[in-house]
């Protein structure tokens, strides 16, 4: 059974920066790609960023330049960092790991930025 737990969230100015971090168990982690979602109020759950297990990765638009998602296998985690945050990237950031039975989503961390 695999779990994920994320930690990270906090309150923070626009400007500022966060790490966000997800520790998954129960898997084979190393050889899975790893992703960050994240859900605003009243929008639809939407990819941050993707790793595969080659350290690929993949951003979205709006983030590129600003986030970095990495990995440590050898902690069975994956991060992202969030640098010059806007009020728009206010939201609960989930992270997702996808196996051979299935995807895998933690229970999220709450992003808050004050503009």
């Amino acid at each position: 059974q695999v779990q994920l737990v994320e930690s990270g969230g906090d309150l923070v100015q626009a400007g500022g920066s966060l790490r966000l971090s997800c520790a998954a168990s129960g898997s084979s982690f190393s050889i899975y790609p790893m992703g960050w979602y994240r859900q605003a109020p009243g929008k639809l759950r939407e990819l941050v960023a993707l790793i595969t297990s080659g350290g690929n990765t993949v951003y979205a638009d709006s983030v590129k330049g600003r986030f970095t998602i990495s990995r440590d296998n050898a902690k069975n985690s994956v991060y992202l960092q969030m640098n010059s945050l806007e009020p728009e990237d206010a939201a609960v950031y989930y992270c997702k790991m996808t196996d051979t039975f299935g995807d895998y989503w933690g229970q999220g961390t709450q992003v808050t930025v004050s503009s």
